[in-house]
């Protein structure tokens, strides 16, 4: 009984012991489940934040990366020079050593960047001299530009082209001498189409024709006679086979003469506009035609008695160049009938193309200035006849 109620107590006493353990454990128990529970509430948010400091880390290296490119840019841009480069002399320096001057003991001359070249192209002395020829008539030819020699050559050329001449025995008595009363001198080159205009070279001892005046284009033909000539008479209108009619024509040896495109009748309003187109070219039928404006000058200031010499030379049209042509739509009824540098008020084409193609001298120049002041030749202008009619330039004729 003792024994058992001895042996009780310990019994009691380790349940009892059970039990208060199970009270003490329960509470930490459930503190270790809400713990749990508020850790795997906190879990989704540390990922979160751990996703946003990826991003956030990502995003400061593109941008490190962005600004590397746009320094790496600008550099370039603003013309630093990153590349090694072999400095004159054959000293090695960096593209920041010779953008600075410096490059250890190089000097600083040595270390320089060589100058970029000039884009300007250098101009050309001579182009410059033939575009202020060409810059008062140069845009009146129309159909085929002018091929202008530079000026600076024109004397040479004149002088190796007459004394060449002389050397032919076909123009054995060609006289360049300057003889009173005839001041210039008259060359046809009848293959180039160049009629060029010599006046004296003013040397005080032995004046001769080599310095060039002026150029005119002109159209001969096969039959043009060659040689040395003197104009024996002149006409204001002539009557030429065909029949047609040429304005202001100089006579240069029995039936060949200067003078302007042909008309089919005694009109200013009538010429042969598609001949007119042909000028440059051999086209007539041995007379030498030109321009009004170059035919009615020669008329002015060429008296009879002038020496004229024909002569061919496909090669070279004459110390001055060879003059450009005008182009006459033979479709156009208003303008089509009239030379366009007839000086006659009438004239359709107005003063637009007044001074032709001609090559001029600066002296050539200076007289034509002069006599537009003084009308010096106004008083030879043919009279103005419109009650001609424009033939159809289909029509068969004689070409003057």
């Amino acid at each position: 009984m003792n024994q058992n109620q001895q042996g009780r107590p310990p019994r009691r006493q380790a349940s009892g012991a059970r039990q208060g353990q199970t009270r003490r454990t329960a509470p930490a128990q459930q503190h270790s489940g809400q713990a749990r529970s508020h850790a795997r509430a906190k879990a989704p948010v540390r990922r979160r934040d751990q996703r946003r400091s990826a991003i956030l880390r990502m995003l400061l290296c593109l941008m490190a990366v962005a600004v590397c490119i746009l320094a790496a840019i600008w550099i370039v841009r603003s013309g630093t020079n990153t590349v090694d480069e072999v400095m004159p002399g054959g000293s090695h320096t960096t593209g920041t050593q010779q953008s600075t001057g410096e490059s250890g003991n190089a000097p600083a001359e040595q270390a320089a960047a060589p100058a970029a070249p000039d884009p300007t192209p250098t101009p050309d002395p001579a182009a410059e001299r033939i575009a202020q020829v060409m810059a008062r008539n140069g845009e009146n030819a129309t159909l085929n530009p002018a091929e202008v020699k530079d000026p600076d050559t024109w004397s040479a050329n004149a002088v190796e082209i007459l004394e060449g001449l002389q050397a032919d025995p076909e123009y054995e008595d060609l006289d360049l001498t300057v003889q009173d009363g005839f001041p210039y001198l008259l060359a046809v080159n009848r293959e180039a189409g160049v009629v060029t205009v010599y006046a004296s070279d003013g040397d005080a001892e032995n004046p001769r024709y080599t310095k060039p005046y002026m150029a005119m284009i002109c159209s001969g033909g096969p039959d043009t006679p060659t040689g040395y000539f003197h104009t024996p008479v002149s006409y204001q209108w002539r009557l030429l086979a065909g029949p047609c009619y040429g304005q202001y024509a100089t006579r240069i040896w029995d039936a060949y003469l200067f003078h302007s495109v042909p008309y089919y009748t005694q009109h200013k309003d009538d010429l042969e506009y598609v001949e007119f187109n042909k000028l440059g070219t051999q086209a007539s039928l041995g007379c030498i035609r030109l321009m009004v404006v170059d035919v009615k000058w020669i008329f002015d200031n060429c008296p009879i008695g002038t020496p004229v010499v024909i002569y061919d030379d496909a090669a070279n049209p004459g110390p001055m160049g060879k003059p450009g042509t005008i182009y006459i739509d033979p479709d156009d009824e208003t303008y089509r009938g009239w030379d366009p540098t007839d000086p006659d008020g009438e004239n359709p084409w107005d003063d637009r193309y007044l001074t032709g193609t001609t090559i001029r001298s600066p002296e050539a120049w200076e007289e034509w200035d002069a006599a537009q002041v003084d009308s010096r030749w106004n008083n030879t202008i043919n009279e103005t006849d419109l009650q001609g009619y424009s033939t159809d330039y289909k029509t068969e004729g004689t070409r003057g």
